[in-house]
């Protein structure tokens, strides 16, 4: 094939693969997340891999390439081109595959079962592009429990590792069991640690005044009706909730006390925990129009990068 004919598609499959790109971004106004390409730092930071292991060289289906570790502002999150400059590279791996010229191997991370990239954003992105289903890489993995699927936006894999926590914690302290109560949720991951130190810690302080330990049934049935429920029942008196857009009322319950504990190291005891909810949402809170300029913002910010 003539090379001006060459450049010309090349060019046409750049500009359809950047008209996608755009089509998607526009598609997601409201939601951008869902349009963008997952950040191997961010996963690595949700599932906390602790070992990995070189596989050589492998035959990888395309489909579970999800993510970047560096080029995830670049591509969107199908791996369409987002920025202009990314033209010239592009279109010269197209060329190479039109051309049936044989490219280096990719280099990837396999985490949770998916992949993401650590060089060859580019030969990923025409390969999506035209739809080739395999591609060789060579692949590092980590280590992790928690298998994610390759169809998912990063806030959908952050809810799938909620709930690894919450089976984990639910399974290991027996926690509903006890309290008859399986509503502790949360919207980030990270909180099942902080409430199974904060049931600790009431339960140290219970047995301060004790000659015999008390036992750990006992110690959460205490901090559940003694310390959980009654900052709920301010959550709900003072209607918090609807200025947290997202959140959980086990988020605000955590959010609320580690404010309170701030309050208290600056300007002593003298604050109820009614005072500190209301100082809480005075300064964290958003109203709906809020939100909505949030959005916009981040939207904007997002087509600036």
């Amino acid at each position: 094939m003539p090379e001006t004919l060459l450049s010309t598609e090349t060019n046409e499959d750049f500009s359809k693969a950047r008209n996608k790109a755009l089509f998607n971004e526009v598609r997601h106004f409201l939601n951008p997340d869902e349009a963008t390409l997952i950040s191997f730092s961010d996963i690595k930071k949700l599932l906390k891999p602790e070992n990995e292991t070189y596989l050589g060289m492998k035959t990888i289906p395309v489909k579970l390439i999800v993510g970047s570790e560096s080029r995830y502002q670049d591509f969107d999150n199908r791996f369409f081109p987002k920025r202009m400059h990314l033209k010239v590279r592009w279109e010269h791996i197209d060329m190479a595959h039109i051309q049936d010229i044989n490219l280096p191997p990719i280099t990837l991370y396999e985490l949770g079962g998916v992949y993401f990239v650590r060089d060859g954003n580019h030969r990923v992105s025409v390969a999506k592009a035209k739809g080739i289903e395999f591609i060789d890489a060579e692949v590092v993995s980590l280590q992790s429990e928690i298998k994610l699927n390759p169809g998912d936006s990063l806030k959908k894999m952050t809810k799938q590792v909620i709930n690894y926590e919450k089976r984990q914690f639910y399974g290991m302290t027996g926690f509903g069991d006890v309290t008859d109560f399986w509503g502790l949720d949360f919207s980030v991951p990270g909180q099942y640690d902080v409430i199974y130190n904060h049931i600790l810690t009431h339960k140290y302080y219970i047995n301060m005044n004790k000659t015999e330990e008390i036992s750990m049934d006992l110690a959460m049935i205490s901090w559940f009706t003694t310390v959980y429920l009654p900052v709920i029942h301010v959550i709900d008196r003072h209607n918090i909730m609807k200025h947290f857009h997202g959140r959980t009322k086990s988020d605000m319950y955590v959010y609320i006390i580690k404010y309170w504990d701030e309050i208290k190291m600056k300007f002593g005891n003298d604050f109820s925990i009614d005072d500190v909810a209301d100082s809480f949402t005075l300064k964290f809170g958003t109203s709906i129009r809020k939100r909505i300029i949030n959005k916009i913002k981040k939207f904007l910010l997002l087509r600036k990068m």
